[in-house]
C-alpha cells in the first residue's frame, strides 16, 4: 500500500479521491479551496493499493482552521475520511490514514487528534475511530465528538452552539462551502428548484474556517434552513429539495 499526499503541484494528477473528474465544476471550486486551506495546514492523504488503485482518503487540518462548529486548541482535526469500496473495509487501511492525521500531530507538538462521526450521512461511523484510542466526549444532535490525546493536561475538545444560531436566519437561507465538491452541483440545482417554486432562497458562500465554526449546523459546510429552522445539513438533490419546499409551503398555507 501507498500513501500519496496531495498538494496544489499534483492535485490534478492524483484528484481529489471523493471527486476525480478534473473537468467537473465542482473538482475546480475544491482544488481552489485546497490550495488556499494548503497553505493553513491542511492535508489530504489517498491510499492507493499495489495496482496504484485508490482505495480511501483522509482530509485533516489543524484545529484552528477545522471547518466545523468545534473548539479545540492545539490539536489536529480530521475532516473527512472514507474507504471506497466495502471489499477494503475491516483490512486496517482505515487506520492507516488515521494514523497519518496522528503521525503528523505528534511531528507538530500537537496535543491530539479530534474528529466528528455520526451515523448519519457524509461522515463516518465512530468505531474505526475508537478503534484507534479515541473516546467519545460529546454528542449533539446526530454528531459525535471523539478525542485522541497524549496530553493528560490538555483541555477536551468541544462543540460550539450551533443551535443557538439558528434562530437569526428568518425565510428560506442555504449557507454552504466549498470543502466539499459536491456542494456546487447540489446548489445549483436547489437554486433553479427554488425559482420554479416561487421561493426566494438566500444563498450565503461560507469562505473561512471561522464562518464554518460558527454556522447553525453540527456540519458546519452546509446549512438549510427556513424561518430559524434546520432543515437539512447535508448535500440535496433536486427532487429531495422540491419535497422539502412543498411540506413547507403546505405548512405556510395552513
Amino acid at each position: 500500500m501507498n500513501i500519496i499526499s496531495v498538494t496544489p503541484q499534483n492535485v490534478t494528477e492524483e484528484t481529489l479521491f471523493c471527486i476525480k473528474n478534473i473537468k467537473s465544476p465542482g473538482f475546480e471550486r475544491k482544488r481552489k479551496w485546497f490550495e488556499k486551506r494548503y497553505a493553513e495546514g491542511l492535508q489530504i492523504k489517498i491510499l492507493k493499493n499495489e495496482l496504484d488503485k485508490m482505495v480511501g482518503f483522509v482530509e485533516y487540518v489543524p484545529s484552528d482552521s477545522a471547518w466545523r462548529p468545534i473548539e479545540a486548541a492545539n490539536f489536529m482535526f480530521i475532516h473527512c475520511m472514507y474507504i471506497y469500496s466495502k471489499s477494503d473495509r475491516n483490512q486496517g487501511y482505515g487506520s492507516l490514514l488515521v494514523n497519518e492525521a496522528i503521525n503528523d500531530a505528534k511531528k507538530n507538538g500537537m496535543y491530539g487528534v479530534c474528529t466528528m462521526t455520526s451515523k448519519g450521512s457524509w461522515l463516518a461511523g465512530k468505531t474505526l475511530f475508537e478503534k484507534n484510542g479515541f473516546s467519545q466526549i460529546a454528542k449533539k444532535d446526530r454528531f459525535e465528538l471523539l478525542s485522541l490525546k497524549w496530553d493528560a493536561n490538555a483541555e477536551n475538545p468541544k462543540f460550539l452552539d450551533w443551535t443557538s444560531k439558528q434562530t437569526a436566519y428568518n425565510g428560506w437561507h442555504l449557507l454552504y462551502a466549498d470543502q466539499c465538491p459536491w456542494h456546487e452541483k447540489s446548489v445549483e440545482a436547489m437554486i433553479n428548484e427554488a425559482k420554479n417554486m416561487g421561493v426566494n432562497l438566500k444563498v450565503t458562500k461560507i469562505t473561512t474556517a471561522q464562518e464554518a465554526k460558527n454556522a447553525p449546523s453540527g456540519f458546519g459546510v452546509f446549512n438549510l434552513l427556513h424561518n430559524g429552522r434546520l432543515l437539512e445539513d447535508h448535500y440535496l438533490s433536486a427532487t429531495r429539495f422540491r419535497n422539502i419546499l412543498k411540506k413547507e409551503l403546505t405548512k405556510t398555507d395552513a
